[in-house]
């Protein structure tokens, strides 16, 4: 098979071909379905975290209905909220249906990318070769590097070791001693799913989360049927979905005075399904609802009740050649230690590859505290776009809306450099503080930010960087049109100064 070849020049290079890279790509392409756009995704298919995410159990915790695209829809999903090998068909499928498989390169990785500003243009190094690209989209995503906790002694260790986002389907757990570190939203999908077939569980846990129930159902034949025959009616389910999400902001971001009430729930849950008042203390979270990720599972808090699972509470201390030891010194045997640490939102990787005009990368122009214009934009590197950039991540609904928001701001910044001729826009850096000013100050009465947690939100500079402050609506608005006058613009003849 001959090897895939890269065009030595692009107008628009996406690098990345999960939701982010898709939703970007195909809004580009119905503003202008002429437009000169390539895609690479450096593994060998379209998919993103749900490509990757294989542990068992892996699903969505938004409803399908909303955790879709709006120009895709689909009337296969087999539940409310989609488990992971039909979310990753689906975005197979809309990389066929939409036409942007003849737009992508797989197995193609970015290597690093450099703004030359005579040129005005992007010097990009993959690993399939060099090429220039006019714009860069990065839409690397915010959960594709797994983090692994610096805990002494992990090299040493006899038994096997892997991290929930790459699941070693090899490894036979039966009849194991399995430790899992960490209890987000990983853990509480795969911990209930393998515990049957391990001799025993080992779960650290570093700090408890609110769990809340899952109501998740089947979706049956009549209603797929009815999806599929009136496709209005798909519609109003996923904007019924929509604004009662809405409702859910309001109480984290305005009325977080009510949380108590919601906390009643949880508790009621918790009490309900774990009757050990010890083990019940050690799982109910000292800070307010909200404050971190909501778990939703039905199964979790039962799985940690049984006789043959452990919770750990006390501090990883190191690794050994046959366990784990606490903090308090207690040595745990086990064959093998899985790691559900979550991934590295506020560092991301793609941000040590991007050189912008003063000669720094994007990581050290941030120096761990990530910043944009509207998430999608930064100041010193022109013609660059992010998708899912600083503070759009949500708490309460789904990414998928504020990508396709983003994406239609990509659309029309490139309808205007069309339009208008320009060569490039670089956001103005006073623009760019103002945006942030408002957003920091927006977080400040939220939940994420006056909860009581210290959670992955955070950056290492304590500043919130992640989450997006408000409605869902009101980014889109703010995102509808592309406000070129908060640009530095170079017209395409315009000589450098």
């Amino acid at each position: 098979m001959t090897a895939p070849t890269l065009p030595a020049a692009v107008h628009t290079l996406v690098v990345g071909a999960g939701f982010a890279g898709l939703a970007a790509a195909a809004a580009v392409l119905r503003e202008e379905p002429q437009a000169d756009l390539l895609i690479i995704e450096r593994a060998d298919e379209v998919g993103g975290t749900w490509r990757d995410n294989t542990y068992p159990r892996c699903a969505c915790d938004v409803p399908t209905s909303l955790y879709s695209f709006s120009f895709a829809p689909s009337a296969e999903w087999s539940h409310t909220f989609a488990r992971q090998p039909e979310i990753y068909r689906y975005l197979t499928t809309v990389a066929d249906q939409t036409g942007l498989r003849r737009r992508l390169v797989t197995g193609c990785e970015l290597l690093g990318a450099a703004w030359d500003d005579g040129l005005q243009c992007w010097q990009v190094q993959t690993s399939l070769g060099d090429l220039t690209a006019t714009v860069l989209v990065a839409a690397t995503g915010a959960l594709s590097t797994p983090k692994l906790p610096d805990v002494p002694g992990l090299d040493r260790f006899g038994g096997k070791v892997f991290h929930s986002a790459t699941w070693n389907h090899d490894h036979d757990l039966t009849g194991e001693r399995v430790a899992v570190v960490g209890t987000g939203a990983s853990a509480v999908q795969f911990v209930p799913e393998i515990v049957d077939r391990t001799a025993h569980l080992t779960v650290f846990q570093r700090t408890p989360a609110w769990v809340m129930p899952r109501l998740d159902r089947t979706l049956g034949h009549l209603e797929k049927s009815l999806y599929r025959r009136i496709p209005l009616l798909q519609k109003l389910v996923r904007n019924s979905v929509y604004t009662y999400r809405e409702g859910y902001l309001a109480l984290l971001a305005h009325l977080t005075w009510l949380l108590p009430l919601v906390q009643l729930v949880a508790k009621a849950q918790l009490r309900r399904q774990v009757p050990d008042s010890a083990l019940r203390a050690a799982l109910t979270p000292d800070f307010r609802i909200g404050c971190k990720r909501i778990l939703l599972t039905n199964d979790w808090l039962p799985t940690l009740a049984r006789t043959d699972v452990d919770v750990v509470t006390t501090s990883l201390a190191e690794i050994t050649d046959t366990g784990v030891r606490n903090g308090a010194g207690s040595l745990h045997e086990v064959d093998t230690i899985i790691f559900a640490t979550g991934f590295t939102p506020t560092e991301p990787p793609v941000a040590h590859l991007l050189t912008g005009t003063d000669g720094t990368t994007l990581a050290a122009h941030w120096a761990g505290s990530p910043k944009a214009h509207l998430g999608i934009a930064v100041a010193g590197f022109p013609n660059l776009f992010l998708m899912y950039g600083p503070n759009t991540n949500l708490g309460h609904s789904s990414i998928v809306y504020m990508l396709e928001s983003q994406a239609n701001y990509l659309a029309a910044a490139l309808g205007t450099m069309r339009t208008e001729g320009l060569a490039s826009v670089d956001v103005r850096a006073e623009a760019q503080a103002a945006y942030n000013t408002w957003v920091d100050g927006a977080l400040r009465g939220t939940v994420w930010n006056s909860g009581g947690c210290s959670s992955w939100y955070l950056d290492s500079q304590g500043r919130n960087s992640v989450m997006w402050p408000t409605f869902t609506f009101r980014f889109r608005a703010r995102t509808k049109t592309f406000d070129v006058e908060n640009y530095r613009t170079r017209l395409a003849w315009q000589p450098s100064t």
